[in-house]
């Protein structure tokens, strides 16, 4: 295995989300491996590329019909590689900046709503129903409460707490159990206990789900899947961590 190889394996996510853990991740650093050291090609210039395939799978989706849902379904994926590409790139160079981290996060929230508003057009226009629409409406806004509850959550914190977000990147660090290096049982055994993930209904899962149900041309049921998943995520991710901010400010108190 060569040096550079084995310095683009480090760059990835330990603990990435489900769907990117096997397959977009790993399709980024296949990628990454022919273009990461050509200059003109860029983290932020990477993250661009992937957010205007989002926009035009979201474009796809619009017009309809199942050579156009195939087309956003590829185009999805495609996005989703790059999107991992970006980081494993500023990673690799040594060049990840706050800014770019901004943007990737930035488009990554915009991106979902573009792509379930469109599927929940698109599902109107089929079945003539405002179900769709009020489905991808639940979805669109509980994901996006997950993403707002976690950043009021760290800034509350970071305000009390001096070194809160270092100590918490400190505890998000995981160490590799899988991939290069390791043997064909540790990778099993890997494999294996990542599809839990599935659970968490996060972007990487989504993803899938969308891609998926845009190939087979079913909409509404995963939209279904998506507003229920998002409204009962999103629920408890809030109440939980303001339950958390409660707990810590009582324990304060108290002493």
């Amino acid at each position: 295995m060569s040096i550079k190889m084995k310095r683009l394996w480090a760059t990835k996510t330990q603990d990435d989300e489900w769907w990117s853990s096997f397959v977009t991740a790993p399709l980024g650093l296949i990628l990454n491996y022919v273009v990461v050291e050509w200059p003109w090609v860029t983290p932020n210039r990477i993250t661009a590329a992937s957010f205007v395939l989002a926009s035009l799978a979201a474009i796809c989706i619009l017009l309809g019909g199942i050579a156009c849902f195939i087309t956003a379904a590829a185009l999805i994926q495609l996005s989703h590689v790059l999107d991992c590409m970006d980081g494993q790139m500023a990673r690799y160079r040594k060049v990840s900046s706050p800014t770019g981290s901004y943007f990737d996060r930035l488009t990554d929230q915009v991106q979902v709503g573009l792509w379930f508003g469109a599927v929940g057009v698109a599902a109107y226009l089929e079945s003539s129903s405002e179900v769709p629409l009020i489905l991808a409406l639940i979805g669109i806004s509980f994901y996006g409460l997950r993403g707002y509850s976690k950043y009021i959550a760290i800034e509350i914190k970071k305000d009390r707490y001096i070194g809160y977000p270092e100590a918490m990147a400190e505890l998000s660090k995981v160490a590799p159990r899988a991939g290069l290096g390791f043997g064909l049982r540790a990778n099993l055994i890997w494999f294996i206990r990542e599809q839990p993930k599935v659970l968490r209904f996060d972007e990487g899962v989504l993803i899938f789900m969308l891609s998926t149900s845009l190939m087979f041309n079913q909409l509404i049921p995963m939209l279904w899947i998506f507003a229920v998943s998002q409204l009962c995520i999103g629920v408890y991710k809030g109440v939980q961590r303001g339950w958390h901010i409660h707990a810590n400010q009582q324990h304060k108190i108290q002493k």
